[in-house]
């Protein structure tokens, strides 16, 4: 917490608003890992997926939650995202993060099956406990936007401190071997500024590169 309390007075003057979330929407930039996904035979939302994640978990701004009233660090948050069931209704993918590729891409995959299948909303946060509901991260994609701009679902503005994140369809190939994508952050204000959202950025651009190298 040692990082956090040299912005406690940041924290304490967005803590103070009614709405203290900084939403922002921008096109990212990242090696195309198309290629190597279909060459190993691995999805790309979830090799996608999987370097979002991580990489979320390396910034320490993006660990901070409000329990009890008082500003933490969780260790590790759960992998969750949305998905479309057979009838084509939201539902929710939940399983333990990996930082193994394929051990993280095997458990998306499996989640992702199961919530398809079942026709009752699943893995809401209601059963879990008030610390366990903030070990998360809100994710969602819709491939078949470009996705301009977000307004994320929030119940309560004021106490809201899971981020969100969401990202819409990939570029074509380009010339370069980049593609483009359009993605929205959302978070407390008073943990996460623009510029943690740009280390973010370019966390998950120096990971696919890594993993494609």
């Amino acid at each position: 917490m040692h990082n956090f309390e040299k912005r406690r007075d940041r924290y304490n003057a967005f803590a103070s608003f009614e709405n203290p979330l900084v939403n922002l929407s921008f096109e990212m930039e990242v090696p195309d890992f198309r290629p190597f996904c279909k060459a190993n035979e691995l999805p790309p939302f979830h090799v996608f997926l999987y370097c979002i994640l991580n990489s979320l978990k390396e910034i320490d701004n993006f660990m901070y939650r409000i329990h009890e009233g008082e500003v933490i660090k969780i260790d590790d948050f759960m992998a969750s995202y949305t998905v479309l069931n057979q009838d084509k209704n939201l539902n929710f993918a939940r399983f333990t993060r990996s930082s193994d590729l394929r051990e993280f891409v095997a458990r998306s995959v499996a989640a992702k099956q199961f919530a398809e299948a079942s026709d009752v909303l699943v893995n809401t946060t209601e059963a879990l406990s008030p610390m366990d509901k903030k070990r998360n991260v809100h994710i969602t994609c819709m491939p078949w936007l470009k996705l301009v701009a977000m307004e994320h679902p929030i119940y309560h503005h004021k106490n809201h401190d899971i981020p969100s994140l969401a990202w819409g369809r990939f570029s074509d190939p380009r010339d370069d071997g980049k593609l483009t994508v359009n993605m929205s952050v959302l978070a407390h204000h008073g943990f996460v500024d623009g510029y943690h959202v740009h280390l973010l950025a370019q966390a998950i651009a120096a990971r696919v590169a890594k993993i494609i190298a």
